[in-house]
């Protein structure tokens, strides 16, 4: 069978945010049960470019992936590759852009649905970007969130994105001026930013809040800083070997002695019931993620079978 070609406009059309969310939960649950396995992604630096590769294996699915992408100053450009796990064939190539905010989305969504108190109805969010978005809709999906404030560096930006994603999810979203406004006595704070940086003290958090830290992958960058993670009872991560390598967010909190490895546990653990993701209702909890391969494999799948079943995409001459 050829290979078939998946568009970005067939992405939007055949996926949503409800149906991420659940693809990329059942993801972790099989990787608790050693049905699936994940690589890192690791990095080819070039002069004014690099690229990024990351690969998985779901036996659940009988498929394996690859995702690459390639970023510059021109911009990014993001491809998932599908091969039969019997045949070894190529069965898919997706443009994977929309698709990765589905599942950078809806991996928060697991954290806040098995992390988060189940009466918080609001959130403060750090970014205004694409990424914002889906991580938004996808939180109110999680939880009866009711009103939300967003910062971002950008007063114009914030603006706009908030006018926007009020009307879009039928909630409350308000622009704030101050960092502290989108973090003090909330009962989820998501950060989704390129900041290189810390963006709030994490002194202002008040018990019982999840932070979600979901945009830096690199050791350069921290979006969250070290009391944020001090006073964490529990710190859940995507993935731990991932996190390792990429979550600059724990650097600091390293040197200082006040993180160590043994406090972290898998996602896919507290999913599976394996490990605990909130002690207690008032303990303050951190969720770190890098983003992971099997959600782009997984998600992919699911987008396959969608796109057989309708007719849609173009078949490869290969």
């Amino acid at each position: 069978m050829p290979a078939l070609f998946l568009t970005e406009s067939d992405v939007r059309g055949l996926l949503d945010m409800r149906l991420a969310i659940e693809v990329v939960e059942e993801a972790f649950r099989q990787m608790a049960d050693r049905k699936a396995v994940n690589v890192p992604r690791v990095r080819a630096k070039g002069k004014g470019i690099v690229l990024h590769t990351m690969s998985a294996a779901a036996d659940y699915l009988g498929l394996v992936g690859l995702k690459a992408y390639a970023t510059s100053r021109a911009g990014a450009h993001f491809h998932l590759g599908l091969y039969d796990s019997n045949s070894a064939e190529l069965i898919a190539l997706v443009e994977a852009d929309r698709l990765g905010q589905l599942r950078t989305a809806a991996r928060t969504a697991v954290a806040i649905e098995w992390m988060a108190n189940m009466d918080a109805a609001e959130l403060g969010l750090f970014g205004a970007g694409h990424q914002a978005e889906t991580q938004l809709e996808a939180a109110t999906l999680a939880r009866p969130i009711k009103q939300a404030f967003v910062y971002s560096r950008t007063e114009s930006q914030r603006i706009e994105f908030a006018e926007r994603m009020s009307r879009q999810l039928e909630i409350s979203v308000v622009p704030v001026d101050r960092p502290r406004e989108a973090a003090e006595d909330l009962p989820i704070v998501i950060t989704a930013t390129s900041s290189m940086e810390p963006l709030f003290d994490g002194n202002s958090l008040a018990e019982g809040t999840l932070v979600c830290a979901v945009g830096s992958n690199w050791l350069t960058k921290a979006e969250i800083d070290v009391n944020v993670v001090r006073r964490a009872d529990n710190i859940v991560c995507d993935s731990v070997e991932a996190c390792r390598h990429e979550a600059g967010d724990f650097v600091a909190a390293l040197e200082s002695g006040v993180f160590d490895w043994s406090r972290a546990v898998e996602l896919a653990d507290v999913v599976s019931g394996n490990a605990v993701g909130r002690s207690t209702r008032e303990s303050v909890a951190l969720f770190k993620s890098v983003g992971l391969a099997i959600e782009d494999v997984a998600l992919g799948g699911k987008l396959l079978d969608l796109a057989r079943a309708k007719d849609i995409g173009r078949e490869l001459p290969f």
